[in-house]
């Protein structure tokens, strides 16, 4: 695994959920009235997954698990390999739906309840502890 673009990876989701959390309006109906708001967000919300499972490719590749098929299962490995909770495994497959219906527009618009849960979602790799990530040093956010 290449420690150097593991931790460039977590470096840009850490500026991606920062972006979203900066960006989200106080109401959905501020939401609903921009679309550059919607745009911003919908866009490091598919961003933010694609680098999550981009991670989870990482460090799953230094395993002898089978690659995924699919974005969600790439968790379920990870929580096989007890590398993340069953709880947050469960978040991320959730993020991942999430980004297929802001991708695809199966929704006409997103909510800021789903835009504040992801964030937190993906804040949860800040607390994570260090040896779960086998050693790749998180950003410190500096």
């Amino acid at each position: 695994m290449d420690r150097d673009l593991v931790a460039a990876k977590l470096e840009s989701l850490r500026r991606c959920v920062e972006r979203i959390a900066d960006k989200t309006p106080p109401s959905s109906q501020d939401l609903a009235q921009s679309a550059d708001l919607q745009d911003i967000i919908a866009l490091n919300l598919q961003r933010a997954v694609q680098l999550s499972v981009d991670v989870a490719s990482h460090l799953i590749g230094d395993t002898d698990m089978p690659p995924p098929s699919t974005m969600a299962e790439h968790f379920d490995v990870l929580n096989r390999l007890q590398v993340i909770s069953p709880a947050l495994a469960d978040r991320m497959k959730k993020a991942v739906g999430f980004r297929n219906l802001a991708v695809h527009s199966y929704q006409a618009s997103i909510g800021i309840s789903s835009i504040r849960s992801a964030v937190a979602t993906w804040t949860i790799f800040d607390s994570l502890p260090r040896p779960s990530l086998h050693g790749v040093p998180l950003p410190d956010g500096s």
